[in-house]
């Protein structure tokens, strides 16, 4: 029996050393396209599906490099090595520039990302010679000091460059339309003048090599690095610790037709990809894929939608593509099966999926009973002035039964409401708050209910809110702001987060709000909705970038991911889901624990919602109190003076909202 016991607690310590801890980031990049392969000694540097990773030929290990953990920015364009200086140089599509050593080392060169110039900064090729790299751009060649990791020298000549070459003290620089500039190393390059047009220049001066490409793409091609197959995240949801998502893609205009890329991260961070072949098998388009839902009664059993109607998957395997010949669902143009529109989709607790169809004027709501029996639940209410919507999205069941969605487009943006029990749906197209100002909206892009049981309305101009108490009175509701007070001495107040383009929205376990920007990065907004407590953009922060198209909390360990329009990451957030009204002692643990010489937040987990925590010391003294967002706290490991606590032994006791049940656990300090 000790042994038992041991076992358990050995594999529990085991597992809470691969907890991240609260506060930290990670990338989520796909390597899955190889593009570029250039061979460094024994190290094969690869560019793949525009990120990195470093291959050792001798130990056969692999290295990914990304933004959290080494990278400036994101969306690799090209990469070379220098011999010479023996470091690699990483040009990213926004002409930002790292040069990275062999350890995996690396320094930022922003000065031609950062410099304000009309002119295209686009590189085209690089071309290194001793320790300069040679950069052709749309506007003539930066001359990058690989040794010194600056630039040298930049040669404004006015064309668009696409390659360089160094040959006898002279540098010769090819422009798209084929004509050869060259120039004496000798003279002083920085001045035009210095350059001339020459003809009859040998084409293979120009001629790349690659010979690494050749010699290691089979090498490469057998490689598996960690990773998603696809960087597109349109569309997320958090699922029993399982991520799933897919590419999205419709809805945005600057990046129509993307692939399905239908995927899952399991809880260990392993992915899997649904298969691809699906056009093959049904000769109809397999892109587009906008929203994902799985059985609530079988966890294998799953359904993808978007532009090309429905498919159902069973254990990753490919079982049906739902359209106009073999299901009541219409298509927006008549008899093509390639534009059957199902931009939204849920399941219901009896196991009946709920689909929305857009564009039709003969069905938009539509459900598939588990026994595969179709019913029409069509509604008159989501007809504009005799038009079809056009995007309906984002359905859901609330705590009450009833089914919200949204219809996110320009023409009629729209919030609507079915309620399944009367057999009735509302459509709400203006959006007047309580001081009856009515607010310019184009998209409305989410919906959804908080822990207290109000509803979340993420428009192109900011967020509203619908209280529990209006939703009895149904369709007289009203679209509330919450009012922040500026707190300056004034009776002044601010609309919450008015006139932000949001995309999304997300409650964790702390009924706090996450909301998710196109261009301005995430918010956390506090339970009580009167403070900002994070707002993380790309200059403060690892996020890949400030556009983020989905999110998704894993309740059962706070993190938040931020699918964004470079790809996904995460941030370890401090709150999580819990379904306790009381807290059990055995259920409550803390990490890092212990704590040897760290800094970092120390995460309680395993608290009941709202919990009064107090952590004290071996003789009972008081250092640090607080109450839990959901089921999680964090400590920073000082005193109430913000003094780093000795080391010892400190207990976290814990007691319910109501103060009637109490649980405990230490928690030791190692300075």
């Amino acid at each position: 029996m000790k042994r038992t016991r041991l076992s358990i607690l050995f594999f529990f310590l085991g597992a809470l050393s691969l907890l991240a801890q609260t506060g930290t980031w990670r990338a989520y990049m796909s390597y899955h396209e190889p593009q570029q392969i250039v061979k460094a000694g024994n190290t094969l540097f690869v560019r793949a599906s525009n990120n990195l990773y470093q291959y050792n030929l001798d130990d056969q290990s692999i290295t990914t490099f990304d933004k959290v953990n080494a990278l400036n920015d994101t969306r690799i364009h090209l990469i070379a090595w220098n011999s010479a200086a023996a470091r690699l140089i990483i040009v990213y599509d926004n002409s930002n520039i790292d040069v990275m050593d062999i350890k995996g080392n690396v320094t930022n060169i922003s000065a031609l990302y950062a410099k304000s110039m009309t002119q295209d900064k686009t590189v085209n090729s690089a071309t290194s010679d001793d320790v300069y790299t040679y950069l052709a751009t749309g506007f003539g060649v930066v001359k990058v000091n690989m040794q010194r990791a600056e630039i040298a020298e930049t040669y404004m000549l006015g064309e668009n460059i696409s390659q360089v070459a160094v040959s006898q003290g002279s540098i010769y620089a090819k422009t798209k339309s084929g004509i050869v500039l060259a120039g004496q190393m000798s003279n002083n390059l920085i001045d035009n003048h210095n350059w001339q047009r020459v003809a009859g220049v040998d084409n293979q001066l120009f001629q790349q090599d690659n010979s690494d490409w050749e010699n290691y793409l089979s090498t490469v091609n057998s490689l598996r690095p960690d990773g998603p197959n696809y960087n597109y995240f349109g569309f997320m949801k958090v699922i029993n610790q399982q991520l799933y998502s897919c590419g999205g893609g419709y809805s945005m205009v600057q990046d129509l037709l993307r692939p399905a890329a239908l995927q899952r991260m399991d809880e260990e961070k392993n992915w899997t990809c649904y298969p691809e072949n699906i056009e093959e098998l049904t000769g109809h388009t397999y892109k587009d894929l906008n929203t994902v839902a799985v059985d609530p009664l079988n966890a294998q059993h799953l359904f993808a939608a978007g532009r090309t109607g429905l498919y159902e998957f069973q254990d990753t395997s490919f079982v049906q593509h739902y359209n106009i010949d073999n299901s009541p669902l219409q298509t927006a143009i008549t008899d093509n099966k390639n534009y059957v529109i199902l931009q939204g989709i849920c399941f219901d607790a009896q196991g009946s999926l709920w689909c929305l169809n857009a564009f039709s004027d003969k069905v938009n709501i539509m459900e598939l009973k588990p026994d595969g029996q179709w019913t029409s639940h069509f509604q008159q209410a989501l007809i504009a002035d005799g038009n079809a919507l056009r995007h309906l999205t984002k359905p859901f069941f609330d705590s009450r039964g009833l089914l919200w969605f949204l219809n996110d487009f320009h023409e009629y943006p729209s919030v609507c409401c079915y309620n399944v029990a009367t057999n009735q749906a509302y459509r709400w197209g203006e959006i007047i708050n309580q001081d009856g100002v009515k607010t310019d909206i184009h998209y409305i892009h989410d919906i959804v209910e908080d822990k207290e049981h109000n509803i979340w309305v993420g428009t192109n101009n900011g967020l509203f809110v619908i209280y529990e108490s209006d939703l009895a009175n149904l369709p007289d509701i009203t679209f509330n702001q919450v009012k922040v007070p500026r707190n300056d001495g004034t009776n002044y107040a601010d609309y919450l987060l008015s006139g932000v383009d949001i995309s999304g929205i997300a409650i964790d376990g702390g009924n706090r709000k996450w909301v998710i920007t196109n261009g301005n990065g995430a918010y956390l907004i506090s339970a009580d909705n009167m403070e900002q407590l994070l707002h993380f953009t790309t200059d403060n922060s690892p996020l890949l970038s400030n556009s983020i198209e989905s999110i998704a909390i894993n309740g059962e360990t706070g993190e938040v991911f931020l699918g964004t329009s470079n790809g996904l990451c995460s941030y370890m957030g401090d709150a999580t889901d819990t379904t306790m009204d009381e807290a059990d002692s055995d259920d409550i643990y803390a990490y890092p624990n212990p704590a040897v010489n760290y800094s970092g937040l120390i995460t309680i987990h395993g608290l009941s919602y709202d919990a009064d925590v107090k952590i004290v010391t071996a003789s009972g003294k008081l250092i640090a109190q607080g109450r839990s967002n959901g089921g999680t706290f964090t400590w920073n490991g000082r005193d109430r003076q913000g003094r780093r606590v000795a080391s010892g032994v400190y207990t976290a006791l814990t007691t319910t909202h109501d103060g009637k049940k109490s649980g405990a656990c230490r928690i030791a300090i190692v300075n």
